[in-house]
């Protein structure tokens, strides 16, 4: 066991709390940070070129959403192979042969991360270029809409693989070990990304494509320090040079250009399978809700929700924030058979996601006038109804963090088949309430169709994650008995 894990073999509520905001509170952090390259965008164009960009950007957005998602689910994926083999491993003898095996594995797992994001950002890339415009007209955008949004898509069709890298690196550099150091890494790409902003779109008057710009720029940067920091001494497994494999006794050399493992990329793809589906979800409902706004309102009203969707997503990056967090310590107990320290961290990680998710709730239907202000001052039609949509749209924001909470929980007790259900169901359950509410309600049935699908899937899901704990609890009792 390594120094670096020894704190959780401990297992008491206070070392319990301890690991839950060690690991919780940089991914929070880093969740946050990275969520500004989103809403700074928004803001720089909501300010700069008014609700028509901010429709378009909205239209962009579900397009490469899935870059981000491709990223996360080979970070989740690896993370937690990493993390229960840690755990399995806790009770071993701390012998050379155990360190070397052990440390062979992460370096293997690292690298076959490396090769499966490599082609996932090459095909994404691929499907950019040539479907980029086709899905920007099946959200019912105008024309001026569909030519900024072009211009935005036309820089990700390039810089694909990278935008990949900057979502999964950080979550790696989370896993071994290092979670402050991934926090600020991205902490330096978002605040890179403001500075860029301002210089290409407020300065250089370059509108989309400058939003496309800085952030690919930023997410370039954190891609060159993140692969750095895996070939340095503050990795535990740094790759080495030609001539330090030529020293090196280790029976199995780290070679970081031919130690790809099939087996591992298909498991990691599918332990991460979740985590992508969550943000596919995402970008089909945010085109679907384009497209119905687009009906039933106009581009006003897809900039009002733009805007409402950027408020929510500041939750929504605590909720994963939370959720990513929690993985690591219990994808670690579970290896190693610790089922009331999994209860307890699960526990936890629902009440401070519950909480903080209505406090939020909160905050923006006291206050929501302010805060729609940040992209926007001055069109007061675009205020008034991006407030309908705050009060319509966001009301059930909490239970979709517990959502996205008991999906990672899933995973990280290697249930990959649970955690893909609920990905699946947040789809397919709201797919009913887009059709028929809004046939029944008009524009309010278009809001409202998110959080009372939310709803309806929570009734769901809750007793799912409720029965697999006390399965647990259960097996591991009858375990201790027998071994009596």
């Amino acid at each position: 066991m390594s120094q670096a894990n020894s704190y959780i073999v401990k297992s008491d509520a206070k070392v319990i709390r301890s690991t839950f905001w060690r690991y919780s509170l940089p991914a929070i952090a880093a969740m946050l940070v990275n969520g500004l390259y989103q809403v700074v965008d928004g803001i720089f164009i909501g300010k700069v070129i008014g609700y028509e960009g901010l429709a378009a950007i909205n239209m962009a957005w579900p397009i490469i959403f899935f870059l981000v998602g491709f990223g996360i689910m080979v970070g989740i994926g690896a993370g937690s192979l990493l993390s229960i083999h840690q755990g399995q491993t806790e009770k071993q003898e701390n012998t050379q042969t155990t360190s070397s095996t052990s440390r062979n594995f992460s370096a293997q797992l690292l690298v076959t991360s490396l090769y499966v994001m490599l082609v996932l950002g090459l095909i994404s890339s691929i499907v950019l270029g040539l479907f980029g415009q086709s899905m920007l007209a099946l959200q019912s955008g105008t024309a001026q809409g569909i030519e900024l949004a072009k211009g935005y898509l036309y820089w990700f069709s390039l810089g694909g693989v990278v935008s990949i890298l900057a979502s999964a690196l950080p979550l790696l550099i989370r896993n071994d070990n290092s979670p402050l150091l991934a926090t600020g890494l991205m902490g330096f790409g978002a605040l890179l990304n403001i500075l860029l902003d301002y210089i290409f779109i407020s300065q250089f008057q370059l509108g989309l494509e400058g939003a496309a710009l800085a952030t690919l720029s930023a997410q370039f940067l954190v891609c060159l320090l993140g692969i750095s920091y895996f070939f340095s001494q503050y990795s535990s497994l740094p790759f080495k040079s030609p001539k330090d494999l030529e020293e090196t006794t280790c029976p199995k050399r780290i070679k970081p250009l031919s130690n790809f493992d099939l087996t591992l990329a298909k498991k990691l793809v599918i332990l991460g399978a979740s985590s992508l589906i969550i943000y596919l979800y995402t970008s089909v409902m945010v085109g679907l809700h384009n497209a119905l706004f687009m009906q039933y309102g106009d581009a006003l009203t897809v900039g009002a929700y733009a805007i409402v969707g950027y408020l929510m997503v500041l939750y929504y990056f605590v909720a994963e924030g939370i959720a990513d967090g929690s993985q690591p310590p219990v994808s670690y107990y579970f290896g190693a058979k610790r089922v009331a320290d999994i209860k307890a961290m699960v526990v936890l990680s629902i009440k401070v996601t519950l909480i903080a998710g209505l406090s939020w709730s909160i905050l923006l239907n006291l206050f929501p006038t302010e805060l729609i202000k940040l992209f926007n001052h001055e069109d007061e039609a675009l205020i008034q109804t991006t407030i309908q949509g705050i009060q319509l749209h966001l009301f059930a924001l909490a239970l979709d963090g517990f959502i996205m909470l008991a999906s990672i929980y899933f995973t990280s007790v290697s249930q990959a088949g649970k955690a893909l259900f609920i990905a699946l169901g947040n789809m397919f359950i709201q797919l009913p309430f887009l059709f028929f509410l809004p046939k029944i309600m008009g524009l309010e049935g278009v809001w409202l169709a998110m959080p009372v699908s939310n709803v309806v899937l929570f009734i769901i899901v809750a007793p799912m994650l409720y029965l697999d704990i006390r399965a647990k609890q259960a097996s591991s009792q009858n375990a201790l008995i027998f071994e009596k």
